[in-house]
């Protein structure tokens, strides 16, 4: 027997528009009646038509623990709407990102995830934005504008503050010469978190900091380069701008022959679960993953029903966690 909105509303005791709106994941249903619904709809056997109903996530970092972490959470917050994700790794501003939507454009696909993809590159070639428009295809951003200036949902930590966290922290532990290794120039969040450096030591007294900034790759290797940099240059504190970027620079630290945290503090950014595990535990700048993801979910679910959602960026505040890697600056 074919199962359609007949056979749900009977199953699950109400009416065929309130199955309508459930499976066309419109507003004006109670969670309890959605839930009995989508209940009815698996003790069916009911699936919704692939068609239209999967959400692209295109990342560049599928190995890094904060963006799988992320990526993980937006489909745990679409999946009970219907919406299936698919993870699209791609080289912000490279060939691979085009090709991943044109290739599944004309699959029905429902909307797009850019989750510091090329949204974060100054540059970027907007083909990519062009396409989903002229398809009519809703899109967002995570920890990243869009550069095409057209306006759509983005969804960011406040990497100023983040870096503004990192500096007071070690301030106020004494440490006057401070460094910071962050990503490449062009980066939109690497750039935000070296301006928010900036400004924060000024704010203290230390305008110079400038010849303390090292740009290198979000890599353990880029870490640890910038160490032996930051490290001859005196400095007794580092702020990265990436966990895995700090783990390279206390592996940089330590193969120079200094201790953590005793002759060299690091600060971290991102906080996923591993860094309460590493060797010392890590001191870092947690970004909200539940709430970036819970809101990213929402918009998704908002632009794909066809309702207004605002637009423009929305700024999450980041959370100082302090751990074992930072510690009273050293005595002259």
């Amino acid at each position: 027997m074919k199962i359609g909105i007949v056979e749900i509303a009977a199953h699950a005791g109400v009416s065929e528009a309130t199955v309508s709106r459930v499976i066309n994941r419109r507003q004006g249903v109670a969670k309890k009646t959605r839930d009995a619904v989508e209940q009815a709809m698996a003790e069916l056997g009911y699936e919704r038509a692939v068609q239209g109903q999967i959400v692209a996530v295109v990342t560049e970092h599928v190995s890094n623990p904060f963006f799988a972490d992320v990526a993980e959470r937006i489909e745990a917050a679409l999946a009970p709407h219907g919406l299936k994700t698919i993870l699209c790794p791609a080289f912000p501003g490279g060939v691979q990102e085009p090709e991943y939507i044109s290739a599944i454009v004309d699959k029905g696909i429902a909307a797009v995830v850019f989750l510091s993809a090329s949204n974060t590159v100054e540059g970027a070639d907007e083909e990519v934005y062009e396409l989903l428009r002229s398809r009519r295809i809703p899109y967002v951003g995570v920890n990243g504008e869009f550069a095409d200036g057209v306006a759509v949902p983005v969804f960011s930590t406040d990497d100023r503050l983040a870096a503004e966290l990192a500096v007071d922290h070690l301030h106020r532990l004494g440490h006057r010469a401070i460094g910071m290794v962050s990503g490449p120039a062009g980066n939109h969040p690497s750039d935000r978190r070296v301006q928010g450096f900036l400004d924060a030591m000024a704010r203290r007294g230390l305008p110079d900091a400038q010849q303390l900034v090292v740009r290198q790759s979000y890599t353990v290797e880029g870490g640890q380069a910038a160490a032996g940099v930051l490290l001859g240059l005196g400095a007794t504190a580092i702020v990265a701008a990436s966990d895995y970027m700090a783990l390279g620079v206390i592996r940089g630290a330590r193969r120079l022959g200094r201790t953590v945290p005793e002759q060299v503090s690091v600060v971290g950014y991102d906080g996923t679960m591993i860094t309460e595990f590493t060797d010392p535990p890590l001191t870092t700048v947690r970004q909200p993953t539940d709430r970036l993801a819970l809101e990213v979910g929402r918009s998704v679910l908002a632009l794909v029903g066809g309702r207004e959602t605002p637009v423009g960026e929305l700024l999450f505040d980041p959370e100082l966690v302090i751990r074992s890697t930072t510690g009273p600056a050293p005595l002259a």
